[in-house]
């Protein structure tokens, strides 16, 4: 009897363990992409998107400075802007424009009279992003996978640090996400 009954046990787990596995969709290289894309973006997870991090700010505190040689907001959003749309140059096969070679200049060429173009330039460029890895052929997709990564991952570095120059300002609401 405890046999049989064991047997059942095990039976109908197995059947609920097959149908969770068969209902659950299953991760694939483009929607793993996609999501950190998007979480980086403006999907709010664990961690803060890019729109939540410079939402509100008005042009002179995207400019502000917290005197210990950190970049200001607007900064760090310029040089995401910049690198984010040098890179889907590259990925669509558009030419590049010319590049120094000097990383700075993607920082200090922040102009906050463009503040409002560049938060709508961010939002723009990352949903071009979105939109070319939900397009793009498993293969292009495959190959630039490690690419696509480091890309979110430099996002989220970024975002921390406006994050941080936000709560040194005093401009940051908590309640966004970073008590």
């Amino acid at each position: 009897m405890k046999n049989a009954l064991l047997f059942l046990a095990v039976l109908l787990l197995t059947s609920v363990a097959s149908a969770q596995s068969v209902s659950a969709p299953r991760s694939t290289l483009r929607s793993i992409l996609l999501e950190q894309m998007q979480e980086t973006h403006n999907k709010k997870e664990w961690f803060v998107p890019a729109n939540v991090a410079v939402a509100g700010l008005t042009a002179e505190q995207a400019n502000w400075k917290d005197g210990k040689g950190n970049h200001s907001v607007g900064q760090l959003a310029y040089h995401l802007v910049y690198w984010d749309s040098r890179s889907l140059e590259k990925f669509k096969g558009v030419p590049q424009t010319k590049f120094s070679g000097n990383n700075d200049e993607t920082f200090e060429d922040f102009d906050s009279k463009k503040w409002n173009e560049i938060v709508h330039r961010l939002d723009e460029v990352l949903t071009e992003w979105e939109k070319a890895i939900e397009t793009a052929d498993e293969q292009k997709l495959a190959e630039w996978a490690p690419t696509i990564e480091k890309i979110s991952a430099h996002h989220a570095y970024h975002i921390g640090q406006m994050i941080y120059v936000r709560k040194e300002q005093g401009s940051w609401d908590p309640e966004n996400g970073v008590k």
